[in-house]
């Protein structure tokens, strides 16, 4: 930032106390700063009725990069200048309620045998919808809670398919062909000072990458995100920030993906703890133990670091481990694996991503590599292509893994999401 001149640092010193303070008091401050500089050009301060001037329309006459004021617009990288929140026409900005959504559509050339199973058309993958409010303890008791609700191609693995058929959003009547509805979350929360307490249905802790497409950098999935790791569950979660660093969950719940039912049993701990090793480094510990629902008895658990190695660059490594009866199935379900991420931002527009998995799923190793880009034309889309390439040298059929064929080979895919 360049140096200022008295005078130019004075100019912009009224201004601010302009913008800043009430009709009356504005007119004081300009008409003094006038009186001293009446030299100038033109005035220091021009009002349209009481709308204030943004600051950047009187700043210094250089670049941002220069600038004595913060010029975002000027300095934005996007295409377009445009960014929507519903919540925010809805509802105050302290009221702690929040409403909005996204549409994600997108084209893969073959299946990856996880979520993007339906190659060769360009597919409505989530319209999506939430209502939601913040319970915020920080000043005594408090209260919230969320519901989603959403319709695309991706119902299928986002509805609670750990029920028994017909109950809550499973076999319902709710799909046509393979486009669907779900309710993947619906609880309530109340909090009080760092502790909060959530019951209902909702998203697991388990793993890194997600079921909610704006929270994950790739169109695609890993195999350890769709095989060994829950989506939802219904049950009680405590969640206990034990310090800045330390935070702490602890609950109970009816099994894996289930939406207020108990499957074959389900009952299982889920819990863990997430720590801030160093300033760079979080280090997160989830696990699952118990009588899983469709899963079986059994144990699981992911580890996930992630690692700021530089302010654009990024690095995850994340371990997952299954451990389970196979619902009936013979023998078990054992699967293990290890997907590392890096990230690379250029820009507030433009992310370049990859990762490597390799995922042994009953002795039965696969693996893929995949690398894409996120690119935000505007703050409220972005666009994510992709190159993604797996295979399995030892792949058979075993009964354990029939469900998660490999089309191996190079995949192509891109989508786009708009958020609101």
């Amino acid at each position: 930032m360049r140096r200022l001149k008295m005078r130019e640092w004075l100019l912009s010193a009224a201004a601010m106390l302009g913008v800043a303070s009430s009709s009356y008091a504005q007119n004081t401050y300009v008409q003094q700063a006038d009186a001293i500089f009446a030299g100038s050009e033109q005035t220091l301060v021009q009002q349209i009725g009481y709308e204030c001037v943004d600051p950047c329309d009187i700043s210094c006459d250089v670049g941002c990069d220069d600038c004595c004021f913060s010029c975002e617009d000027e300095c934005s990288c996007y295409l377009v200048d445009w960014e929507w929140d519903l919540g925010d026409e809805i509802f105050c900005e302290d009221s702690g309620w929040d409403v909005g959504g996204w549409v994600q559509m997108g084209y893969h050339n073959r299946s990856t045998g996880l979520f993007n199973q339906h190659p060769g058309n360009f597919n409505l993958h989530q319209m999506w919808l939430f209502a939601e409010k913040v319970a915020d303890g920080s000043c005594g008791l408090d209260w919230g809670g969320r519901v989603d609700f959403m319709y695309g191609v991706d119902a299928a693995d986002t509805q609670a398919f750990g029920n028994n058929p017909g109950r809550w959003d499973f076999q319902n009547g709710w799909d046509h062909g393979i486009y669907g509805f779900a309710l993947p979350q619906l609880y309530g929360e109340v909090a009080y000072g760092d502790v909060s307490v959530k019951a209902g249905h909702f998203y697991t802790l388990l793993g890194y990458e997600v079921v909610t497409a704006p929270d994950n950098f790739f169109y695609s999935h890993a195999f350890t995100m769709y095989n060994s790791e829950a989506f939802t569950h219904t049950g009680v979660l405590g969640t206990w920030a034990v310090s800045d660093d330390v935070t702490a969950y602890g609950g109970w719940t009816l099994g894996w993906d289930t939406g207020f039912d108990q499957f074959a049993g389900g009952n299982s701990f889920l819990g863990g703890a997430s720590a801030s090793v160093t300033d760079d480094v979080t280090v997160t510990y989830i696990l699952t133990a118990g009588d899983l629902g469709w899963r079986g008895e059994g144990y699981s658990h992911s580890i996930v670091a992630d690692v700021a190695l530089t302010d654009e660059l990024n690095y995850v490594f994340q371990s997952d481990y299954l451990a389970a009866e196979n619902n009936g199935a013979p023998g078990q379900f054992d699967t293990i694996g290890i997907n590392q991420y890096l990230f690379y931002w250029m820009s507030d527009c433009v992310g370049l991503g990859g990762r490597a998995e390799w995922w042994k799923a009953n002795g039965t190793s696969y693996y893929s590599i995949t690398g894409g880009v996120n690119y935000k034309p505007a703050a409220n889309i972005v666009i994510r292509p992709e190159l993604r390439y797996q295979w399995s040298p030892a792949h058979n059929d075993d009964p354990g893994i029939a469900a998660v064929p490999v089309d191996e080979g190079a995949i192509f895919g891109i989508d786009a999401i708009i958020t609101f």
